[in-house]
């Protein structure tokens, strides 16, 4: 029998995933090519507080900004130790002066030493519109004890806390 997800809505949603993602500095950013195949890459996320949307810097004329142009999908996938979170939403370039210093810090500095007024410097915002997460509370040891013990019992694992959040 699978275990179905709770749903929770929109304020307990977004407080739930600000508190798993706080710390997980890198997402996997999913965006589609214009052969509609998916394409994948880590990115830094901005130290932001998570309020619905996600901040990425980038280069304004790369692979991945002509592929959000105009408002294309996009997905943010994160990995901490004992939970992974899945944001989905709408991507767009941002090209905000003032956003970019507001969000500027150490994870930028590193792609662009130059500094925030760097020619091409942009902001990728992922404004989210679902996001599901799973949760294993007890660590990586307590996931895997639990995994033994359900094979031992010959039981499904449970898996811990999973949910959907609609955030639109």
């Amino acid at each position: 029998m699978a275990h179905e997800p709770q749903h929770l809505d929109r304020d307990e949603g977004v407080r739930k995933v600000a508190e798993l993602i706080k710390d997980v500095r890198i997402a996997m950013l999913t965006t589609v090519d214009p052969s509609g195949a998916l394409v994948s890459r880590p990115m830094a996320v901005q130290d932001v507080d998570f309020d619905g949307d996600l901040w990425f810097f980038t280069e304004a004329d790369s692979h991945k900004t002509d592929e959000v142009r105009g408002g294309g999908p996009a997905n943010a996938a994160f990995a901490g130790s004992t939970h992974w979170v899945s944001v989905s939403g709408t991507a767009e370039v941002v090209r905000d002066q003032a956003k970019i210093e507001e969000l500027w810090g150490p994870a930028a500095e590193a792609w662009f030493p130059d500094g925030p007024t760097t020619p091409g410097v942009a902001l990728i915002k992922l404004e989210a519109e679902s996001a599901e997460y799973w949760e294993s509370p007890g660590g990586r040891l307590a996931t895997a004890i639990s995994l033994v013990k359900a094979k031992v019992r010959g039981e499904r694992y449970d898996g811990g806390e999973n949910a959907e959040v609609d955030l639109s």
